[in-house]
């Protein structure tokens, strides 16, 4: 993986967030890539549970100050960047005031899903990829962890499909278990059309359920790891449909040399 460039984008990260499978691998697979000496960035959302005295959180102000449009509404992208205890390893903060302020992750303190969920997905895919243009900074794969962050193949495949830094990107899409009931806002799909994609990139956000998601994440990618060892019926399904590379699900002990092959041979298509 030497010299290789792989930008992880996903909705948790330890030690920012509580331990999950998204979080925990989320940080694992990254740390793999870096100590092969593999290029990485790792972006996820500024949470307003996230302690950014403890965690040593700063905003980059040559990267902030953008706004983007959501909904015909503008909304500022701050970007906060911070470097993991022990690891020489970045991890950059996609922030805004009305999205991210909140001290709680998807949910309100009954547990219901916030409103504006759909938006703030639709402003962290767009965020990422603003700012990894104002980086420069071209991947060689996007590897993709967490419904918050699905919409970003959708994004890059669509919105940004001229955009000559990822022209050679390869999407990887891990699917997880862990979604949420019910759906989110029923006018999610109005508001990506907002944006100018087409009605059929977008036909499952009709019904903005989890399943519903994740599909449309991978309809835009190039290859898919199964993240937890059982993932809905539906999607199991559904990847059974695609005629792209899967990688069955791996522990957190046994993954290392599975992504490292997977990457280069299934996704780069690097030949052994």
């Amino acid at each position: 993986m030497k010299d290789k460039r792989i930008l992880y984008v996903s909705s948790e990260v330890i030690p920012y967030l509580p331990e999950t499978e998204i979080s925990s691998m989320s940080f694992e697979a990254p740390r793999m890539i870096n100590n092969q000496g593999g290029q990485i960035r790792i972006f996820m959302p500024r949470f307003g549970n996230i302690n950014e005295r403890r965690h040593q959180l700063h905003e980059v102000i040559r990267l902030s100050g953008m706004n983007l449009v959501i909904n015909d509404l503008d909304m500022p992208l701050i970007i906060k960047v911070a470097s993991v205890p022990k690891e020489r390893m970045q991890v950059y903060f996609i922030d805004n005031e009305d999205y991210f302020k909140r001290k709680a992750t998807f949910t309100d303190e009954d547990g219901n899903l916030f409103e504006d969920n759909d938006e703030r997905a639709i402003f962290f895919a767009k965020g990422v990829i603003e700012t990894v243009k104002k980086l420069n900074w071209s991947p060689d794969i996007i590897h993709v962890h967490g419904w918050l962050a699905s919409l970003l193949p959708l994004y890059l495949r669509n919105y940004y499909g001229n955009e000559p830094l990822f022209s050679n990107s390869k999407i990887v899409t891990s699917i997880y278990n862990k979604g949420f009931d019910d759906m989110l806002d029923t006018e999610m799909q109005k508001k990506v059309l907002f944006d100018g994609l087409e009605d059929d990139v977008v036909e499952h956000l009709e019904n903005p359920t989890y399943s519903n998601i994740m599909k449309t994440a991978i309809d835009n990618s190039d290859a898919l790891i199964k993240g937890s060892e059982e993932i809905p019926e539906e999607l199991e399904n559904y990847l059974k449909e695609k005629d792209m590379p899967v990688l069955e699900y791996k522990s957190k002990e046994e993954f290392a040399q599975a992504y490292q092959d997977f990457y280069l041979t299934e996704v780069l298509n690097e030949k052994e």
